[in-house]
This record gives structure tokens, sequence and C-alpha cells, in this order.
């Protein structure tokens, strides 16, 4: 089963930990892990921004990222936010069970 690791930014820790929690109880993520917070350097509006923001490491299988990208859309704050999958290629054994257990079928 081919899982995925998301990365999310959040303006602050309070709406990275909202938005994990509502994932994890809906089972579309087995787990998180929140930085920060991080400096963002971007583009928007025509020139280049900064903000300070949480970034969040979210561990779920390629086949929930529809349906966790929607969820996401439906709480984030931001207009645009960061949603990017990047595939697990590899992982122990006994982790990977684990994570097959604790996500939605």
């Amino acid at each position: 089963m081919p899982y995925i690791v998301v990365l999310m930014t959040a303006a602050d820790k309070e709406e990275a930990v909202k938005i994990v929690r509502c994932l994890l109880n809906e089972k579309l993520i087995a787990c998180a892990n929140i930085v920060g917070p991080v400096s963002s350097l971007f583009w928007w509006e025509g020139k280049i921004d900064e903000a300070s923001e949480f970034l969040v490491f979210m561990k779920s299988r390629e086949n929930l990222f529809e349906k966790l990208t929607e969820r996401v859309k439906e709480l984030h704050s931001y207009q645009v936010p960061e949603i990017i999958a990047l595939p697990a290629e590899k992982g122990l054994p006994s982790y990977l069970d684990w994570l097959s257990t604790s996500l939605s079928r």
C-alpha cells in the first residue's frame, strides 16, 4: 500500500493542532509532527513575502490524499494552503503495519 508524507504549513500552532486533531479523528492521517516556528519566504500577490509559520509532517496513505486535501482546505485559514505529498518509498515494516491499522480503510 503506497504511503505518503504530507507537508502543510499553518499560521500558528493552534491552527496546526486543530487541523491535525480533525484529520486524526477522521483517520485521514496516522500521526503528525508539528515543527516551528519556521521562517517562510515565498511569492504572494506579485511580491516576495515572509511569514512565521508552523510546518506539519503528516503520515497517510496515497488513496486518502484527496479527502485529506479537501478537509485541510475546509479547515485552513489560508486562501491557498500548502499541501504537498511525498512518497514514503521505504519504512520499518512494523511502523508501516502500525500506519495501516491507524488509517481509514
